[in-house]
C-alpha cells in the first residue's frame, strides 16, 4: 500500500510488529500528534534515530519503521502524558515533509508481512526462551497464549526476541528489515550464546 501520510515520531528505539511501547510524551507537535491519532484511530511512525539532533544538523532516522497505535493513555506521577502503544505493520518511508508545529509527516509503503510460517525444530530453542520471557512480561502481550507457543508462528516470535533480547539498536534494525522469517531466526540463534551464562566450573 503505497501513498499512506502519517505522523513520524523518531525514536532511539525500534519497534517491531505487535511490539509493546509506553512512552512519555511532553513536546506540544507530540501531545497534538497523539490527540489527532485518538481523534481518528490512526497510527503514527516509529523510526528509529540514526543521528541525533545537534547545534549544527538536524536528527537524521531510518527509513524502514513500524507504525504504532495508541492503546491506553494514562497521567505520569510527574504529570506528563503516557501513553503505551502497540507496533502494527513494517514500512518504508518514502518521503517526509515538516509541519507549522515541527512535527514530521511521512508517505510511507506498507511491507506486506509473509504467510505464517511454523519453526522449523532447528529454531525450537527460540520458542523456548520467548516462552521464559512471555512468563514474565506476558501482561504487555494481551493477544498472547501459551499455547500460542507451541505451533508458534516464526514470525511472531522472531519479532518478539529481536524486541526483547539486549541486543545493539543497529542489530534491531537489520533484523526489522529482514522480509524472510527464517533468516531472521537464523540470525538470533546464533547470537544466542552471547546471552547464556557461562556454565561454573
Amino acid at each position: 500500500m503505497t501513498g499512506t501520510d502519517i505522523p513520524i515520531f523518531p525514536l532511539n528505539t525500534v519497534l517491531f510488529p505487535d511490539g509493546y511501547l509506553p512512552l512519555r510524551i511532553f513536546e506540544q507537535r507530540y501531545i497534538e500528534m497523539v490527540r489527532e491519532c485518538s481523534l481518528n484511530a490512526s497510527c503514527f511512525g516509529v523510526c528509529l534515530i540514526n543521528n541525533s539532533e545537534d547545534s549544527n544538523k538536524p536528527a537524521t532516522h531510518m527509513k524502514v519503521g513500524t507504525t504504532a497505535e495508541i492503546v491506553d493513555f494514562s497521567t505520569l506521577e510527574d504529570g506528563l502524558l503516557g501513553i503505551t502503544a502497540r507496533g502494527k505493520q513494517r514500512f518504508i518511508l518514502n518521503n517526509t515533509r515538516m509541519r507549522d508545529n515541527g512535527l514530521l509527516m511521512g508517505d510511507v509503503e506498507i511491507l506486506d508481512e509473509p504467510a505464517v510460517v511454523e519453526i522449523p525444530v532447528e529454531f525450537s530453542v527460540l520458542s523456548m526462551v520467548t516462552g521464559r520471557f512471555m512468563e514474565q512480561l506476558a501482561a504487555n502481550y494481551p493477544a498472547f497464549k501459551p499455547r500460542d507457543l507451541q505451533d508458534a508462528d516464526a514470525n511472531w516470535v522472531g519479532y518478539r526476541l529481536a524486541e526483547l533480547l539486549p541486543l545493539d539498536l543497529d542489530e534491531k534494525q537489520v533484523l526489522l528489515q529482514m522480509s524472510d522469517p527464517l533468516e531472521r531466526l537464523q540470525v538470533l540463534v546464533d547470537v544466542l550464546p552471547r546471552f547464556q551464562e557461562p556454565a561454573v566450573s
